[in-house]
């Protein structure tokens, strides 16, 4: 009986409007003095999230014609305690509070509140006329339970739906909220850039729902000059940037409940958060006798190309791609060389950073745009003409261009890779035993060295 009335309720949805607005970075430096990276970066992620902005309509009290915005739902509450002295338990896990009031108004009026209701008395030592009866609605009573559960069902549905339309959604149009670049087409567009660009990562778009009022919600916060993480107020827009980029918190606060309605995982089960969800361990495993782990499928690690944001699942399938697309085979580079693991990962940090700042590392030309440089990196054949060995086996190429670099990863470290120059080179040196120091001064190989150097003199 409950699912049936739930379904049969009404919703109000509308759109909103949703503004960009802009940032305020400087320009980029040409100098490769100015070319220094002074934050950390991060690669694509998964495409996907859009949104569409729902509207609020009023919800009426249980018992009589008073209506409040559902922004207003504490003013409802209260009323309703204040006037006809009834409580609703846990009405946070409530999934359509619109929904769930609109039912027990229409059920109340076919039944007496006792049948569905706990009677709680006040001041049961006082007088009578000074005892106040109080009613309990909670989900021990199964047709609450039932009526929890259904809505529940229904509006993880709803954001199943409106998520999907948001992966596919393509009339997008927003604007970075740390610089002044416009995107358009799908909003993960704007989410991998503000992750890879400028470190600032909310998740997975696959993961986020109403992609659209999460940004606005958020551009809000930085338009009252607010840090997104510790919440603290600023006096001017630079201050903000400064105090966000050296406290590394160009990131949500994970405790502000304001931002749990933009997660899909929030919506999984009957109140349960997403801290709780992540928390939870597979007791039921433990109680199995064997651990069958035959079904067990690894999620692949996507990793993304030097020259573009091609992402494969195998590093495999990556070379391939690097090589027909971009005429840039690193296992012959590796071969011809002799690379061992570290000085691979010099290299993919060296042309990580060059290719970041749009400059080719073999003519040291600078391009306003990735588009450009790949095009002329292509047209030129400059993709496969690395530079002198000296210019990127440095030291400081140790240090990941991009925090969340998959690649890195997946590069091969076996002794079998290694060239017989060193092989031979590489060998293991064991110490001497220095407990008798007299009887080792006077066999040690330095003494026929020193001979010999002697000698030779």
């Amino acid at each position: 009986m409950a699912a049936s009335e739930v379904q049969g309720l009404p919703v109000d949805p509308r759109e909103a409007g949703v503004r960009g607005v802009r940032g305020g970075i400087g320009q980029t430096d040409h100098e490769d003095s100015k070319d220094c990276i002074l934050e950390p970066l991060s690669l694509p992620e998964s495409p996907g999230g859009t949104t569409a902005l729902e509207g609020s309509p009023s919800v009426p009290c249980i018992f009589c014609e008073e209506h409040f915005p559902m922004a207003e739902q504490d003013k409802l509450l209260k009323h309703m305690i204040i006037e006809h002295k009834i409580v609703i338990a846990d009405v946070k896990l409530v999934a359509d509070f619109r929904r769930y009031i609109l039912y027990w108004r229409k059920r109340f009026t076919e039944q007496p509140i006792t049948d569905f209701c706990s009677v709680i008395r006040i001041n049961s030592t006082a007088p009578f006329e000074e005892q106040d009866n109080y009613y309990l609605l909670c989900d021990a009573l199964p047709e609450d339970r039932i009526l929890r559960e259904e809505l529940q069902k229904h509006k993880l549905k709803e954001v199943l739906d409106q998520q999907q339309r948001e992966r596919n959604d393509t009339s997008f149009h927003g604007v970075c909220m740390f610089c002044s670049e416009e995107f358009r087409g799908n909003r993960s567009v704007l989410l991998n850039h503000m992750a890879r660009e400028h470190a600032f990562n909310i998740g997975l778009p696959d993961n986020i729902v109403n992609c659209t009022e999460f940004l606005c919600t958020l551009q809000k916060k930085l338009d009252n000059l607010q840090c997104l993480y510790c919440e603290k107020t600023f006096r001017d827009k630079n201050t903000l940037k400064d105090h966000m980029r050296k406290k590394q918190h160009r990131r949500i606060n994970p405790k502000n409940r304001e931002y749990d309605r933009f997660y899909v995982i929030n919506y999984l089960e009957l109140g349960k958060s997403w801290e709780e969800v992540q928390s939870e361990d597979d007791r039921e495993l433990l109680d199995l006798q064997e651990d069958d782990w035959s079904d067990w499928q690894e999620y692949p690690v996507s990793a993304v190309c030097l020259f573009c944001e091609k992402q494969e699942e195998t590093i495999d399938k990556l070379y391939v791609h690097m090589k027909d697309t971009h005429e840039f085979d690193l296992l012959r580079i590796k071969s011809e060389l002799g690379l061992n693991f570290y000085h691979q990962v010099k290299l993919v940090n060296f042309i990580r950073r060059q290719v970041h700042q749009c400059k080719c590392y073999s003519c040291h030309v600078k391009f306003k745009s990735k588009a450009d440089l790949r095009t002329h990196m292509e047209d030129t054949k400059h993709t496969s003409l690395l530079p002198d060995r000296k210019t990127w086996d440095q030291l400081e190429y140790y240090f990941p261009t991009y925090e969340n670099d998959t690649l890195l990863c997946t590069l091969s470290d076996s002794e079998s890779d290694l060239t017989a120059q060193e092989q031979t080179e590489n060998v293991p040196i064991i110490s001497e035993d220095t407990s008798r120091l007299c009887a080792l001064k006077q066999s040690s190989v330095l003494n026929q060295l020193l001979l010999q150097g002697c000698l030779e003199n």
